[in-house]
């Protein structure tokens, strides 16, 4: 029997109206478990066929799952929308408090829909909801800023979660971000543009409820105790807090996969400069950690520059790095100045963009320009050229302010971007989704094609690509596409729990069933592996209703020009991969 505490609760809030209320809806978490299932869910009931992502009823929806609050590392919060980026599905994951504040607040989901008429920000303190008047934070120059005016003027200290949006959301630049505890973001499809439609600046959530565990006493405590350990143990995690993700950079770099200059390459030269074991030894200030996660996987850069007018007083900014935002705003535009990188991150962090799609995006503007498809008349007079990162500050600060029309192309996505100047051969997105770090071979570019939410991150086809570079074995396109569903399947459950999927290896079938049973929600491997499937076919069915396709998908002709570093594959290879998706994806 399911326990109906806390996580049953979904609130509902009409920005239009300005009003909210509260449903019960155990059906939800019975049959979907949480997190991405239950968001899912919401969506198809929420979301109406065909409508324009910037409507007032494309819903934003938040959920968490039934071990948040009561494991390590079950941490992260869903959110799941139709896209401004892709024009599909949406789904992004966030850590930092997000979850715990949520769940502690009352609520396993928050389904916000509608439009104010003027900028507000939205907080949610326990049962009650309250609309504040933005409009003095709208057009802030950073969303840093904005989040210290909000800790200033909301209860909640120690407890709450702040995620806000910057300039890039306000704008609504397909690409906009959220950012939530500074550190974390849900980056991915474009939430931030998407709340920028609604005047949402901001959502606080905060609460000091407690969270019932049907299994209390010493069942509980040795199923902590053995994920705590695990974690603690685990030479994964122990480089994930010694290093981070960045810790991937030379490993990605040595095996050919570190995408260089818009995929000239798959090396990077200067890759040393901007590893995470440099980064760490010259600029790491602190380590970070998301609500109730023992490894502290979040890295923080202290840049110490003097001011321009006081040679002996210095100014010190804090900048959280990680691969993703190394790989694509440092490698893929052949930046090597450590600080330059440093600093354009930051830049790209104000304005509030997601930072792989941000590198993406211009990394194909630097290589148009050198080929001659666009001017500096469209670029502004900016002269893109690769590691010149004043250029690319100078850039990220047209694309919030369009002054020409090729910027405002630039602010739809590459996809986009391409399909008016050219250029599509090096346009590197995959379900219109900018690519992330990763040039493996074709199990990760399979993967970001027909990942439920066009991520690595899901369906682990890098991984598969790793395993043949090791093992010198090459995959049949069927075996890699079996490989990537069974995997994304699994991916289905962590992501409703909502666990890190760095975690992945600690939250096997065997814990995750022990751990239901203990929070109230007990299903064993059977019933695990039906749900995963139905959430899965879930996505794809709103995928699909929205305009997804199998068929005429061309990948960029770059992947096959730039050596691979686990097999060769080619054009052919790929189609026939992905009409043997469509069979099996269509027919589960």
């Amino acid at each position: 029997m399911m326990s109906e505490s806390l996580l049953t609760s979904v609130l509902y809030i009409d920005l239009s109206k300005k009003r909210f209320h509260v449903q019960k809806r155990p059906d939800l978490f019975e049959a979907y478990i949480g997190g991405t299932g239950v968001a899912t869910q919401l969506l198809s009931e929420e979301c109406p066929d065909h409508i324009d992502p910037f409507h007032p009823d494309n819903p934003i929806i938040l959920s968490v799952g039934p071990l948040t609050g009561l494991f390590p590392l079950a941490s992260k919060a869903v959110a799941m929308f139709k896209s401004p980026l892709t024009g599909n599905l949406g789904e992004s994951h966030a850590g930092g408090r997000s979850a715990i504040a949520i769940r502690l607040a009352g609520y396993g989901a928050i389904v916000i829909k509608g439009q104010s008429d003027f900028p507000i920000y939205v907080a949610i303190h326990n049962n009650k909801v309250y609309f504040r008047n933005a409009t003095t934070l709208w057009g802030m120059k950073s969303c840093f800023t904005v989040g210290t005016i909000i800790r200033q003027n909301e209860p909640g200290a120690g407890v709450r979660s702040i995620m806000r949006i910057g300039r890039g959301g306000e704008k609504m630049i397909s690409y906009g971000s959220v950012t939530t505890e500074t550190y974390r973001h849900f980056g991915r499809m474009g939430l931030g543009a998407l709340m920028g439609s609604k005047k949402l600046k901001a959502i606080v959530v905060s609460g000091q409820r407690n969270i019932p565990v049907a299994k209390p006493g010493n069942d509980y405590k040795q199923v902590y105790d053995t994920i705590y350990k695990s974690a603690v143990d685990s030479p994964v995690m122990k480089k994930y807090h010694d290093l981070g993700t960045a810790g991937n950079v030379i490993s990605l770099n040595d095996l050919g996969a570190l995408p260089t200059r818009n995929l000239s390459t798959g090396k990077f030269e200067h890759a040393e400069k901007i590893s995470g074991e440099y980064l760490a030894k010259h600029y790491l200030g602190r380590r970070l950690a998301c609500a109730h996660c023992p490894v502290g996987c979040i890295h923080i850069a202290a840049l110490r520059e003097p001011y321009e007018d006081e040679p002996y007083f210095y100014k010190t900014t804090m900048i959280g790095y990680d691969f993703e935002l190394i790989y694509s705003l440092g490698a893929t535009l052949g930046i090597y100045d450590t600080e330059g990188m440093l600093k354009l991150i930051d830049a790209v962090e104000k304005i509030g963009m997601d930072s792989m799609s941000t590198g993406v995006v211009l990394a194909w503007a630097t290589e148009a320009l050198e080929k001659g498809l666009v001017t500096e008349k469209d670029t502004d007079g900016v002269k893109l050229s690769f590691g010149n990162y004043k250029a690319y500050i100078e850039a990220i600060e047209k694309i919030v302010d369009q002054p020409t029309e090729f910027y405002k192309a630039l602010a739809k996505g590459v996809i986009h971007a391409s399909s008016v100047y050219g250029g599509q051969s090096f346009a590197l997105a995959f379900g219109k989704n900018e690519m992330p770090g990763y040039h493996t071979g074709p199990g990760a570019y399979l993967g970001y094609q027909i990942g439920a939410r066009h991520s690595h991150l899901d369906s682990g086809g890098y991984t598969i690509d790793q395993k043949m570079a090791k093992d010198k074995k090459a995959l049949s396109p069927e075996q890699i596409i079996d490989g990537i569903l069974e995997e994304e399947y699994w991916r289905q459950i962590l992501s409703s729990l909502v666990v890190c999927f760095f975690a992945r290896g600690i939250y096997t079938q065997d814990i995750v069933s022990q751990a239901l049973d203990i929070a109230g929600f007990p299903k064993d491997a059977k019933q695990l592996l039906e749900i995963s499937k139905k959430i899965h076919a879930n996505k794809y069915q709103f995928k699909l209703r929205e305009g997804f396709t199998f068929d005429g998908v061309e990948f960029a002709n770059r992947i096959y020009e730039t050596a691979s570093p686990s097999i060769a594959f080619d054009a052919d290879f790929m189609q026939k991969a992905m009409s043997y998706a469509k069979e099996k994806i269509m027919n589960t």
